[in-house]
């Protein structure tokens, strides 16, 4: 299965998230303007389907094991009164082991309203009543989600369960779902180098019979570091499962087996020899390294999530949204072009439309600069405005974008919360404002 959704790495240690096709938010923007005013925004674009990607800009071996299995019992429990996809005791075929798990996976289709925009990604049945594990990625900035059961054939309207976007990892609820046929997971600490895995899911985001790819694996604890291209926002993920199987864009959120039909791992990223347009650096259009978060770590985020257990990192529920425009190059600040994410929900952005920024006269706060705000909404009516920089949030300094990502994890729509901003007079101000409501992640 190509992958151009996924994320992948390069032979320099480069790639893209195998993911959903673009949508979501934190799209490329335009970039910082510097003290001058924007100019006005071209149209809109008309909807489209896209390809969303993580550069993975390194990957290195680490100490760090996968999480406790101990959590699957809790996790799976749930789903003892469905049907589970089958295990065999002896070594299957790739197709062999399709037709055992395919029933057992979701295509996910995520609008962005905002950018009219869809993102397709997959996920793996935790419940028969409607519980799916997938990537964050594939859902970041959704403003309304579309499930495709593979066992069934029908399509639910899925809700965010919560999400750690630290950790990639998210939870779906389906809407009035019953009966599915949940997944059959493995142990991920059993998985071995050099043993034989297939890589199932909706490869290209188009829907019915998952793609299969075979393969080894070829690392273990694997860590990379992911940059979104669309927001210019990164991520560390850690103890990663490295394979030669070739997946795909749309792949993300998918099931990761072993010889055996036993779910081992969640496709995560790809390499960035294949690239999310469909160019390869490779002769075969493959991708040479996939990297899968392991099923154990996967589960024991999605159980904390399932539980209601938010932390520093796991958000449960809706998103809380200021309503802001950010430069998520964080080169505003110091007046050079860019490509900022108009962004802004908390923890997605609305994106852009992939335009440079406009230089301008520098900036000498540290902060999180903003291109615009959002009228209305929580931002602007405690009396933000484009130009002034963010420099606090929750009674904590910001430096950059992802700072103030990072601090909104904990917090939900209707919470009450301080900001702290210089304005582009380098007039100082604070403000108590109530948080919004807005996309996943």
């Amino acid at each position: 299965m190509s992958e151009n959704n996924t994320e992948g790495l390069s032979s320099e240690g480069q790639g893209y998230l195998h993911g959903p096709t673009f949508g979501g938010g934190g799209h490329s923007g335009y970039g910082g303007y510097g003290a001058y005013p924007p100019p006005p925004p071209p149209p809109p674009p008309a909807t489209t389907h896209h390809r969303r990607a993580l550069v993975i800009t390194g990957a290195a071996a680490l100490i760090i094991g996968a999480a406790a299995g101990g959590v699957i019992n809790s996790v799976h429990s749930s789903a003892n009164s469905g049907v589970a996809t089958a295990t065999s005791k002896t070594s299957l075929t790739a197709s062999q082991i399709a037709s055992r798990v395919d029933p057992g996976l979701v295509d996910v289709v995520s609008t962005d309203g905002d950018e009219q925009a869809t993102s397709e990604g997959t996920g793996i049945v935790l419940s028969s009543s409607g519980e799916i594990l997938t990537n964050n990625h594939v859902i970041e900035g959704a403003t309304s989600i579309k499930v495709t059961d593979i066992g069934n054939g029908r399509t639910y309207t899925a809700q965010v369960v919560g999400y750690d976007a630290s950790s990639d990892v998210a939870v779906l609820r389906l809407q009035d779902a019953s009966g599915l046929t949940v997944a059959s997971l493995g142990n991920s600490n059993t998985v071995a180098v050099g043993a034989t895995v297939v890589a199932l899911g909706n490869a290209e985001g188009k829907g019915g019979t998952p793609s299969m790819a075979s393969g080894t694996v070829t690392a273990l604890n694997q860590s990379i570091t992911a940059s979104d291209e669309l927001s210019s926002t990164t991520e560390q993920l850690t103890g990663l499962i490295q394979s030669n199987a070739p997946i795909e864009p749309g792949d993300s959120g998918g099931s990761l087996v072993n010889s055996y039909g036993q779910v081992v791992g969640m496709d995560t990223a790809a390499s960035s020899s294949y690239t999310f347009q469909g160019q390869s650096e490779n002769s075969d259009g493959t991708a040479t390294e996939a990297f899968s978060i392991p099923i154990d770590t996967a589960l024991s985020i999605a159980s904390q999530i399932e539980g209601g257990s938010g932390s520093s990192t796991i958000h449960i529920g809706s998103t809380a949204f200021l309503g802001v425009s950010i430069d998520t190059s964080d080169s505003g600040s110091d007046g050079q072009s860019g490509q900022g994410g108009y962004g802004g929900y908390g923890q997605g952005g609305y994106g852009g439309y992939g335009q440079g920024g406009y230089g301008g006269s520098a900036q000498s706060v540290s902060g999180a600069y903003l291109q615009g705000v959002v009228q209305g909404d929580p931002a602007a009516e405690a009396g933000l405005a484009a130009g002034d920089t963010i420099t606090s949030l929750g009674g904590q300094t910001v430096s950059s974008y992802s700072d103030i990502a990072k601090i909104l994890v904990k917090y939900h729509p209707g919470d009450s919360i301080q900001i702290g901003w210089v304005d582009s007079n380098d007039q100082s101000h604070t403000a108590s404002l109530t948080l919004a409501s807005g996309p996943a992640a």
